[in-house]
């Protein structure tokens, strides 16, 4: 049959290869970045397209086999255009992996070269006693809540939907802006660099099927602006009163003060720190050298 007569030549044409060191170099690098993919994807909707996909590709193998002929065509077509449509389905992931790449490289060197600020860092913390403080009074009292923690993905899109606020952050003015029928109580509040830059946005709401069917708006918009950004978004129910985070996709429930507080502190700062500790010894490095020239 042709399609077992082209495998085998496929596979002849392999064996009759001869690999340099390079060859096996690239080889490792094409793996790495599958893997990386998979990684990537494994836990998103983007993974059921994937499956979807192979299985398309097993159903074009079965009919080439067969000699379907106008359903041969019609395969053929689509995956002469597959990497068009590829990058198409998954626009949403390729923009992660190059933000991922570019905040890790880039930023992480700056922020390695520059060390962390001891004063932003205190601060940061102070912003965030505040923010567990209030959220855990507004759950107390039901009061639903939006608050997003921006990191390294810039939210300026988002920020401009909402108005203006700039101030610093205390549990007096949160539980102001979010109490019923104030007039920013219903969008989400903005938090970059330890203060509030804005308040009333709107956020993108998720599409994902694995939420649970009782939760609200306020928890889908949570999860789908951390599916787009690195942001850590805080979420207070109105029924239940229940504290969340939405982080990668992904919603924490059941969250107290005391705990809220450490997964922020551990999010928002813990990488400040380490690149404390790296300018620490990049600087004991160079007191080092100029002491030994001395």
């Amino acid at each position: 049959m042709p399609f077992l007569e082209n495998i085998s030549d496929f596979f002849a044409k392999v064996l009759s290869l001869s690999f340099a060191w390079y060859d096996v170099l690239d080889i490792l690098l094409v793996a790495f970045v599958i893997y990386q993919g998979i990684k990537l994807i494994r836990e998103t909707r983007a993974f059921q397209l994937v499956k979807g996909l192979l299985l398309l590709a097993l159903i074009y193998a079965v009919v080439y086999i067969i000699g379907m002929q106008a359903s041969s065509y019609l395969f053929q077509v689509v995956f002469k255009n597959i990497f068009i449509i590829l990058v198409i389905i998954f626009q949403q992931e390729i923009r992660k992996i190059i933000e991922h790449l570019g905040k890790n490289r880039v930023s992480g060197l700056a922020n390695l070269l520059k060390g962390a600020d001891a004063l932003q860092i205190e601060t940061e913390q102070d912003a965030i006693i505040e923010i567990a403080k209030a959220v855990q009074r507004m759950s107390d009292s039901k009061i639903g809540s939006l608050i997003v923690m921006e990191r390294e993905t810039p939210l300026g899109d988002v920020s401009r939907t909402g108005t203006p606020v700039d101030a610093v952050v205390t549990h007096e003015l949160l539980g102001n802006m979010f109490f019923p029928n104030s007039p920013l109580h219903d969008g989400a509040a903005i938090i970059r660099d330890s203060r509030l830059v804005c308040a009333g946005c709107v956020l993108p709401l998720t599409h994902s099927e694995e939420l649970s069917s009782d939760l609200g708006t306020r928890h889908r918009a949570a999860v789908g602006l951390s599916e787009v950004s690195d942001a850590v978004v805080v979420v207070t129910s109105e029924e239940t009163g229940t504290i969340s985070i939405a982080e990668g996709g992904r919603l924490l429930r059941d969250l107290t003060e005391s705990s809220l507080r450490e997964y922020l502190l551990n999010a928002m700062i813990e990488s400040n720190a380490q690149d404390q500790e790296g300018e620490s010894a990049i600087r004991k490095f160079f007191k080092r050298l100029k002491g030994s020239k001395k």
